[in-house]
């Protein structure tokens, strides 16, 4: 049987990968390169060459059970790392980093400030709350996370200065979103990953050498003359006998199953043939656009070095339908460089023209009741009419719920993994 799988990031990759022993598969991919949001950029700077992750960085010991596997067969050598968070305020001359009592303290008048022990104390509170709500899978969980904040008097301080922006930053969401997000998909994440914990949290780890190793490995352990780089493809039609690949020069390839290893709305734009439930499904799935920008400005960081953290919200943007942080590179890949290789997204403003390495666009789901709608219906169009879905979109919209999609489609088609 021949599989066409359509899309080069980590869902393609996977599937490529767990299904190439049994069927003949052929790997799609419109850019020039395989990844997708697996992303690193080598560059230079004063005679040494360093390898920066622009997209996918971390991965933990908790939560990434399958993708720890696969590079465990790879072979790839990981680094532990550490997964710290400040946010700066200037509006409200405010700074932390909730890493160690030193970095959350690294601004002294916090010592002195009555609003930041307030919002402290409503952070344990909210953990608290957060874990038992869970555990009784509670008639709140059905709310937003403004409405759920509002009825359980938790004030401007935790909502502004942590919870929103935290948010952001886990799901690359503007601020203005944040109060609308579905408080069950917030906890069961927060709860899933230890983030309603003070102590008992996962170890995060990040690829050594950045995180294009792994699909350098990868390509070691497959036919790499079943991958097609830069494939313009303007669409793709289903019978019963398979698939049909259009492509834009006009040609055609026949396949008796596809696997559209792409985003949903970029899936649904190729299908000729879409039928009422992939438009449902598939439209249902907003997307958010991020510009990326690699640079060495650390004015987009706290101003005291005890607070920069590995994720650094700047609420000092004026962008709050987008999320505006600063990964610290050095502390995430433990880099030792004569500079501190920074990535924002979208505060491009903000850096200094002449401390750019390079600009990168990524688009990432927003997560609303019509995407979680749209995830509890994806078995009515995976593996119908000859054609299956995977993404991170069905679950969380990270690297391991790509690869989970990828597991799933697999199950389906008789592989296990």
């Amino acid at each position: 049987m021949r599989i066409a799988v359509i899309g080069g990031g980590i869902s393609g990759m996977l599937s490529w990968y767990l299904l190439q022993h049994k069927y003949d598969v052929t790997l799609l991919e419109a850019n020039d390169y395989l990844g997708g949001h697996t992303a690193t950029v080598d560059v230079e700077v004063q005679g040494k060459h360093y390898a920066i992750d622009t997209g996918f960085i971390v991965f933990n010991n908790w939560t990434y059970p399958i993708f720890n596997k696969f590079i465990a067969e790879l072979a790839v050598p990981a680094l532990p790392t550490e997964m710290s968070f400040s946010v700066k305020n200037t509006q409200n001359n405010l700074e932390y980093n909730g890493n160690t009592l030193a970095s959350l303290f690294a601004q002294k008048r916090n010592l002195l400030r009555p609003s930041f022990w307030i919002m402290l104390r409503q952070i344990v509170r909210f953990n608290k709350l957060g874990k038992q709500m869970v555990a009784e899978n509670h008639a709140d969980l059905d709310l937003e996370l403004g409405v759920f904040l509002d009825k359980h008097g938790f004030g401007q301080g935790i909502r502004d200065n942590y919870l929103m922006p935290m948010g952001a930053a886990i799901w690359s969401a503007g601020l203005t979103d944040m109060p609308k997000f579905p408080v069950r998909f917030f906890l069961r994440f927060f709860n899933n990953h230890g983030l309603l914990n003070i102590n008992d949290r996962p170890q995060w780890s990040v690829i050594k050498g950045g995180s294009k190793r792994y699909v350098e490995a990868l390509l070691q352990k497959v036919d790499a003359a079943k991958l097609r780089l830069k494939q313009n493809i303007s669409g793709v039609s289903r019978d019963a006998m398979g698939a049909t690949i259009h492509f834009a020069d006009g040609t055609t390839e026949q396949f008796d199953k596809v696997i559209f290893a792409c985003h949903s709305d970029q899936a649904l734009a190729l299908l000729k043939d879409a039928t009422a439930q992939e438009r449902e499904i598939l439209g249902g799935i907003a997307y958010q656009q991020n510009e990326v920008v690699l640079h060495t400005d650390t004015n987009l960081l706290p101003v005291r070095q005890a607070a920069w953290a590995s994720w650094n919200y700047n609420l000092d943007s004026q962008q709050s339908n987008q999320a505006t942080l600063t990964y610290n590179m050095n502390i995430l890949q433990r880099l030792e460089a004569p500079v501190t290789f920074c990535v924002t997204l979208n505060n491009s403003a903000s850096i200094a023209k002449d401390k750019v390495l390079g600009v990168y666009h990524y688009a990432h789901p927003v997560y609303n009741h019509s995407t979680i709608a749209s995830q509890q219906r994806r078995h009515e169009i995976n593996g119908v009419n000859n054609s299956f879905f995977c993404g991170a979109y069905w679950y969380n919209g990270f690297h391991e719920d790509g690869a989970r999609s990828a597991v799933d489609v697999a199950a389906l088609l008789g592989v296990d993994y």
